[in-house]
C-alpha cells in the first residue's frame, strides 16, 4: 500500500470510527453471554439440572421417539437437548431471552435443531395439553402453582421433576443418582391420574370410590375397597381376597379380577 492510499486509508478508518463511537466500543467489548448459577428469573433463579440426573428423569419417563416432551424454565436447553437426542419432539419454556438464544445455539450445536425447539414464554401462559411428559425444576410454590392444571391434563400424562415436591400429591416414583452427582440428585415421577371419584354401577351392585390423586378408597356393595390406586388410565384395587385391575375410558371401567369368583368386570357411571 503506499503512502498516499495509507494515509486515506487511515482517515476513512477514523471518520468511521468518529461517526459510530458507541458502535466501535461495543464490537470491542462485547462478549457471548455466559450463564452463572444463581442468575436471577422471573420466577426463581438459574441452578442447571446435573446431567446425570437428567438422564434419570427422562428414563424414568420413559421418553421414547413418539413422545411430545415440555420442559418448563428450560435454561441453557441441556433437557430438551437430551430429550430430542432420544428422537422425541421437545420444546422449552423459558423466560430470559438470553437463556433461550443460548439453547438455541446448544442445540444447533448439538445437531438437534429438528427436533428441539425454545419458546421465549411464561410457564404460566403456556398451553400444557399437548405434553406426554413434563419436565421441571422448580421451588415447591411454583409446582403447587402448576399442580391444578398439571391434574387437569390427560391421564397418564408424566410429569418428572428434580428435587421438588407436590406437597400432598404423593409421587408415583423417587430415584436419586448416585457417583459424580452431589448437588440435586432425586428425580420424581407423578403420572397424571383419571378422574374416578364419585358411585359407579357394576352389574347389581354399587361401587363407589373415594379418589385423593392417585390413591383410592371406597366400597363395593357392603364391602371396602382397599390398596385403591391409578397409574394413569390403569386402575387396581382389592375387595376382600378379590384384585380388581382394569382401565378407565371415560365413564366406563373395564378390566379382570383375580381372586374371588375371577372373571371380568365392567363398571359404568
Amino acid at each position: 500500500m503506499t503512502q498516499r492510499y495509507a494515509s486515506s486509508f487511515l482517515i476513512l478508518a477514523t471518520a468511521l470510527l468518529l461517526a459510530h463511537p458507541a458502535q466501535a466500543q461495543q464490537t470491542a467489548t462485547q462478549k457471548p453471554f455466559e450463564p452463572q448459577v444463581g442468575q436471577a428469573g422471573k420466577d426463581v433463579v438459574w441452578v442447571p439440572t446435573p446431567q446425570a440426573l437428567v438422564d434419570k428423569m427422562l428414563e424414568m419417563a420413559k421418553v421414547t421417539k413418539n413422545d411430545f416432551v415440555m420442559d418448563l424454565g428450560s435454561g441453557d436447553g441441556r433437557t430438551v437437548i437430551s430429550a430430542a437426542k432420544l428422537g422425541a419432539r421437545a420444546v422449552g419454556i423459558e423466560y430470559n431471552p438470553d437463556m433461550v438464544a443460548l439453547s438455541r445455539k446448544n442445540a444447533q450445536d448439538a445437531g438437534v435443531t429438528a427436533r428441539a425447539t425454545f419458546e421465549n414464554s411464561d410457564l404460566f401462559k403456556t398451553d400444557l395439553s399437548k405434553a406426554d411428559v413434563i419436565t421441571m425444576f422448580l421451588l415447591p410454590s411454583i409446582n403447587m402453582k402448576l399442580r391444578p392444571s398439571i391434574l387437569n391434563l390427560r391421564p397418564g400424562t408424566r410429569i418428572v421433576a428434580n428435587t421438588f415436591t407436590m406437597d400432598d400429591w404423593e409421587a408415583d416414583e423417587t430415584q436419586r443418582v448416585e457417583g459424580d452427582c452431589s448437588a440435586w440428585c432425586t428425580a420424581l415421577l407423578w403420572i397424571v391420574p383419571a378422574k374416578v371419584d364419585g358411585a359407579w354401577k357394576m352389574g347389581n351392585q354399587q361401587l363407589v370410590l373415594k379418589q385423593r390423586f392417585q390413591m383410592l378408597t371406597g366400597s363395593l356393595g357392603g364391602a371396602d375397597v382397599s390398596s385403591g390406586r391409578l397409574r394413569g388410565n390403569e386402575i387396581t384395587f382389592t375387595v376382600g381376597n378379590a384384585v380388581y385391575s382394569g382401565r378407565v375410558d371415560g365413564n366406563a371401567i373395564k378390566g379382570t379380577v383375580k381372586g374371588g369368583s375371577g372373571g371380568t368386570f365392567t363398571a359404568t357411571r
